[in-house]
């Protein structure tokens, strides 16, 4: 599997089969290798489209235009496809309730193309209890997600993406459901368990968005396009200071302009 998957989207257009209008048009893009890209926008404007696009969600339901790059590519020819390089942490934790924390975080490794043979059980099974053990919860390996609050199932699903081992990690507002305090917390777990990962979050919250973002654009128009802001040059996960509070002004003002 390769590591340090670039993404770069070139006057990609996407539209639904269903729909007379297009949902994304001219769009233009730079998603760095192993850093975090945060994409912010109203409501309905596409965000959700885009990242299920690049996750192979809507290959069926939509037409796609425009150049999709991906470096560096991981086959011999150079095609560029994600699939199977794709990780999707949703903003629901999706855990299946009758199984237990320790096989919800296995799932992918033994359904479908992930699955792996009896002689890779248990070292697929350490690894998972690894994981666990790194988001804090080794002692509910045995639990039903019933049995968990709301921040240790958000756990339990990122654990489950990490155990997918994917270069490029898509995160559809993974932490809004949670309180202030839980959500800080798992933004800095995030951002350590996830170092070298090409990642794009989906938030509706500015302040997390300047606090994870190597790179941020907003998401505005119908159909909608994409705006780049330039960033504090300090690490993430940021302290918040004056320069951030600065472009979260930038980015109230840009999000209240419906049409900009």
């Amino acid at each position: 599997m390769c590591t340090g998957v670039a993404i770069t989207i070139s006057g990609g257009h996407l539209q639904y089969l269903d729909s007379d209008v297009a949902t994304l048009a001219d769009l233009n893009m730079h998603l760095p290798a192993g850093k975090w890209t945060c994409l912010l926008g109203r409501s309905g404007c596409g965000k959700t489209s885009l990242l299920r696009y690049l996750a192979g969600l809507l290959d069926e339901k939509v037409t796609w235009s425009g150049a999709l790059t991906i470096m560096p590519a991981c086959d011999l020819h150079g095609a560029c496809d994600l699939h199977g390089q794709v990780a999707y942490m949703a903003q629901q934790d999706l855990l299946m309730p009758w199984l237990t924390v320790l096989d919800n975080v296995m799932l992918s490794q033994r359904f479908g193309e992930h699955a792996v043979d009896a002689q890779r059980a248990d070292n697929a099974k350490q690894r998972a209890l690894d994981l666990l053990a790194r988001v804090g919860l080794a002692d509910k390996a045995d639990y039903r997600p019933s049995q968990l609050s709301g921040g240790m199932r958000q756990r339990v699903a990122l654990a489950r993406t990490l155990m997918q081992d994917k270069p490029i990690v898509l995160m559809d507002e993974p932490f809004s459901a949670l309180d202030a305090v839980t959500r800080h917390k798992l933004q800095n777990l995030a951002c350590e368990l996830l170092q070298d990962k090409t990642v794009v979050l989906i938030t509706h919250d500015p302040q997390e968005a300047i606090r994870l973002a190597d790179a941020l654009y907003i998401m505005q128009g119908h159909p909608a396009a994409v705006r780049a802001l330039t960033v504090p040059a300090s690490a993430t996960p940021r302290d918040y200071d004056a320069d951030c509070a600065a472009l979260q002004q930038a980015i109230l003002t840009r999000l209240e302009r419906d049409d900009e």
